[in-house]
C-alpha cells in the first residue's frame, strides 16, 4: 500500500508493508526486485502507526503532517534475516523507567534533606546552639552554594560529553558515572552518624565537592542514557523522561514520611542515603541487563549511513548473530553541532522556555506561598501545606503529564501550537505573585483568597511542564539522522540545563518585585 500526501507543494511517499513480487512473463527471466522509484521511499523500523520514530495516534490530516515531518529521515532496515523483535513483558520499557528513577533520585535526596544539613551545620552534637554555631554562616547561604556547584558542575560535564559522544563508548560513560554518584553517596551515608562539630567547615567543603561531582556525573548519566534512547522507539524515551519525575515524587513522599514520623534528623538522612544506594545499585545491574535484550540487541545495531539513494551500495549487513555497537561507536570524531542546533532550534526553543518559566516559579515563588489559615495553628496549615502543594502535588502532576505522552503526542514537532502552548505558561506567573505569598513588600494585594488556588495553579504547572517538556525531549532525536541521535540528546539536555540557569538566575529578582 502506498500512502502519499502533500502538504504545500512537497510529495512524501511511504511505503508500508510488502509490494507483491512484479508480473512475469514467458521467455523473460523474472526480475528480482522492483525499479528504484523517482521519489526516494522512506521505510520506519515498525509500523506506519508505531515506529521508532512515531508513536501517534492517527488523528486528523494535521497530526500525520506531523508524522511524516518527524519521518523525514530514512530509517534503517532490518538485515536480511532478523525479524524486528517485541519488547516482552515491556522488559526495556521498565528498564529506562528505573534508569530515568535512578539518575535522579540521588540528587532529589541530597536537597530534600534540607533539616539533616541544618542539624549538621549547626552543631552535630547540640542542635539547640543555634546562631552562635561556627556553621550558621554558611547555613545562611547553603543552598545557594549549592546550586552554584551543580549547575557549573551540569555545563561542564554536559559540554564534555558531547565531545565524548564518538569518543568514548557509551557503555563506559554510563557505567563510570553510576560507579561515581555510587561512591559519592556511599561516602555521605558514612558521614551521616560522624560528629563533624569539630570540623564544620572541611564538612561543608566535602559536602560541596560531592554535590559538584553528584551533579556532573548524573548530569553525564541522564544525557548519555536519554541519548541513546534516540535509536529506540519513542516510548523508550518517554519511559525515561518519566522515571525522573518519578524520582521527584518519590523524594517528596519521602519528605512527607520524614516529616510525620521521624524524630531524628540522622535516622531520617541515612534511610534517604541509604535508598539511593539501592536505587544506584539497582541501575547498575538494569543497564547490564539491557543488551541481554533482544528487543534492545534490534536498536542498539551501529547506524548505517542517514542517506542511501539509488545506486549506492548499502554497508555490509551484519549477521544476525553478531554482537551489537551502540550508534557511531566507530566514529572517533566530534559529532557536527551546526547541523544538529540548525534541526532542533524551534524545540530547543520550548524547552529552554518552559524550564525557564517552571524554575522561576517553582521553588522560589511557589515553596513561600502560604496557606490563609497559617493563623489557626493546625498543622495542615503550619507543617504540611508547602509541602503538600508545592513538592508533592508538583512532582505528581509533572509526573502525570509526562505519562500522558506514552499515549498522546500533540502537537507535533513542526506544529506551532506547541511553542504557542509554551508562550502561553507565562501567564502563570502573575496567578502565583497574586497568591499569599509572603513576605509582601511591593505588591500588597492578595487577589485569590483561598487555598484551592495554589493547589489549582500548581498541578497546571507541573502537568503543562511535563507533558509539553517530555514532547519537546522526546522529538530532538528524531529529528535527525539516526547516527546524531545520541549527540542531539546531549543537546536537548543542554536545552534544559539552561532553561534552568535563566530561570533560577532571574527567580531572585522576581521574589523583589512582589
Amino acid at each position: 500500500m502506498v500512502v502519499c500526501s502533500s502538504p504545500g507543494t512537497t510529495h512524501f511517499c511511504f511505503f508500508v508493508g510488502v509490494l507483491p513480487p512484479p508480473p512475469s512473463h514467458p521467455g523473460r527471466e523474472p526480475r528480482q526486485a522492483w525499479p528504484t522509484p523517482a521519489v526516494v521511499a522512506m521505510a520506519s523500523e515498525d509500523d506506519f502507526h508505531h515506529s521508532s520514530n512515531s508513536t501517534y495516534r492517527t488523528a486528523g490530516s494535521s497530526v500525520r503532517t506531523d508524522q511524516e515531518a518527524l519521518l523525514e529521515k530514512p530509517l534503517d532496515r532490518p538485515p536480511p534475516g532478523l525479524q524486528r523483535p517485541k519488547d516482552s513483558f515491556h522488559g526495556a520499557y521498565v528498564i529506562f523507567f528505573s534508569l530515568g528513577i535512578g539518575g535522579l533520585l540521588p540528587w532529589n535526596f541530597f536537597i530534600t534533606a534540607k533539616e539533616y544539613w541544618v542539624f549538621k551545620f549547626r552543631n552535630c552534637s547540640d542542635p539547640a546552639a543555634g546562631e552562635e554555631s561556627v556553621g550558621s554562616d554558611i547555613l545562611n547561604y547553603f543552598e545557594s552554594y549549592l546550586t552554584v556547584a551543580s549547575t557549573v558542575s551540569s555545563v561542564l560535564c554536559l559540554m564534555a560529553n558531547f565531545l565524548l559522544v564518538n569518543r568514548v563508548p557509551i557503555r563506559v560513560r554510563v557505567l563510570a558515572s553510576l560507579t561515581v554518584m555510587l561512591t559519592i553517596f556511599l561516602v555521605m551515608t558514612v558521614l551521616v552518624k560522624v560528629d563533624t562539630s569539630s570540623w564544620t567547615y572541611g564538612f561543608f567543603a566535602v559536602t560541596i565537592v560531592c554535590m559538584a561531582v553528584l551533579s556532573g556525573t548524573s548530569t553525564i548519566f541522564n544525557s548519555s542514557v536519554f541519548g541513546m534512547t534516540g535509536s529506540f522507539p519513542m516510548r523508550n524515551s518517554q519511559a525515561l523522561i518519566s522515571g525522573g519525575a518519578m524520582g521527584g515524587t518519590i523524594s517528596a513522599v519521602a519528605l512527607l514520611v520524614d516529616l510525620a514520623a521521624s524524630n531524628d534528623v540522622t535516622d531520617s538522612a541515612l534511610a534517604f542515603f541509604l535508598t539511593a544506594d539501592v536505587f544506584l545499585g539497582l541501575c547498575v545491574g538494569l543497564y547490564l541487563l539491557l543488551p541481554r535484550l533482544e528487543y534492545a540487541r534490534f536498536y542498539l545495531r551501529p547506524a548505517w549511513p542517514a542517506h542511501v539513494f539509488s545506486g549506492e551500495k548499502q554497508p555490509p549487513q551484519d549477521p544476525p548473530g553478531a554482537p551489537s555497537a551502540a550508534p557511531g561507536a566507530h566514529d572517533s570524531s566530534i559529532p557536527p553541532l551546526r547541523p544538529i542546533l540548525e534541526r532542533t532550534a524551534g524545540l530547543g526553543f520550548c524547552v529552554v522556555y518552559l524550564f525557564f518559566i517552571t524554575s522561576l516559579i517553582f521553588p522560589a515563588i511557589s515553596t513561600n506561598i502560604e496557606s490563609l489559615d497559617k493563623g489557626s495553628g493546625s498543622l495542615w496549615s503550619t507543617k504540611f501545606f508547602v509541602p503538600l502543594t508545592t513538592f508533592l502535588l508538583f512532582n505528581f502532576a509533572d509526573l502525570c503529564g509526562r505519562q500522558v505522552t506514552a499515549w498522546i503526542q500533540v502537537p507535533g514537532p513542526r506544529s506551532k501550537v506547541l511553542p504557542g502552548l509554551v508562550l502561553l505558561r507565562t501567564c502563570l506567573l502573575p496567578l502565583f505573585m497574586f497568591c499569599n505569598y509572603q513576605p509582601r513588600v511591593r505588591l500588597h494585594t492578595v487577589v485569590f483568597q483561598s487555598d484551592l488556588y495554589p493547589v489549582l495553579f500548581t498541578s497546571v504547572l507541573g502537568l503543562s511542564n511535563g507533558y509539553l517538556s517530555t514532547l519537546a525531549l522526546m522529538y530532538g532525536p528524531k529529528i535527525v539522522p539516526r547516527e546524531l541521535a545520541e549527540a542531539t540528546g546531549v543537546v536537548m539536555s543542554f536545552y534544559l540545563c539552561l532553561g534552568l540557569v535563566l530561570g533560577s538566575a532571574c527567580s531572585a529578582l522576581l521574589v523583589h518585585l512582589i
